[in-house]
């Protein structure tokens, strides 16, 4: 028995995924409405009536994006070693990867949206919380020592890393870095960059055990 066809997508999901793809490809500030629409094939009128303007797609974009990040971040409760730490900071910087234009124009986007100025900040003060939460679970199955006075300017410094890393990787190679084919590398090495801040803390076999799952993606 033939299966029942699948209904259209609805045209305010397909306008979302359509946006997404144009603003990781090109940059935000570098798509334009009349781009988006030429790319849907639709006309400007019918994506004017699903969203007014181009602050309603970036802010559905963002809603989207916090709503997944704040689920993923409560498996920093489960992290006890060091692998799970590397799962967890690889899967973080995968949903990262997959919403790249807000973090590529981070500064522009909050200097021209208020709304995205102020979630942004609970975007910070949520990872540090998990990051916090995974030096705790380290520090249980003892593969850190990390005092109370130093466990405050290391998670701050992985957050830094976590926002900031793709910056990093577009100033290195500003022509590949952000293209699907580099994801993999860049992905692995940031997540590599983030727990490298915890060498100096970690217990011999933990640090062996983190330099074997890396493999290749130590070199900056």
């Amino acid at each position: 028995m033939a299966a029942p066809p699948k209904k259209p997508r609805r045209t305010a999901e397909r306008i979302l995924e359509v946006t997404l793809d144009l603003f990781n490809r090109f940059g935000e500030p570098n798509v334009s409405t009349t781009l988006i629409s030429a790319e849907l094939n639709i006309s400007p009128g019918n994506l004017y009536y699903h969203y007014p303007a181009k602050d309603e797609l970036i802010n559905a974009l963002f809603d989207r994006y916090e709503r997944a990040l704040d689920e993923l971040l409560q498996a920093a409760d489960n992290v006890a070693n060091v692998e799970d730490a590397w799962l967890f900071f690889h899967m973080l910087f995968e949903l990262i990867w997959q919403h790249r234009f807000l973090y590529r124009d981070l500064n522009d986007l909050l200097s021209k949206n208020r709304r995205l100025e102020t979630h942004f900040q609970f975007v910070l003060k949520n990872k540090g919380r998990a990051v916090r939460a995974v030096l705790d679970g380290l520090s249980r199955g003892g593969a850190v020592r990390l005092g109370g006075d130093e466990a405050g300017p290391v998670s701050t410094a992985m957050v830094v890393v976590l926002t900031y890393w793709l910056s990093y990787e577009y100033v290195r190679d500003p022509r590949r870095a952000l293209e699907p084919e580099s994801a993999a590398a860049a992905l692995a090495r940031g997540a590599y960059h983030v727990l490298s801040l915890l060498m100096p803390y970690l217990d011999a076999d933990s640090k062996a055990h983190l330099q074997a799952l890396v493999g290749p993606y130590r070199q900056p």
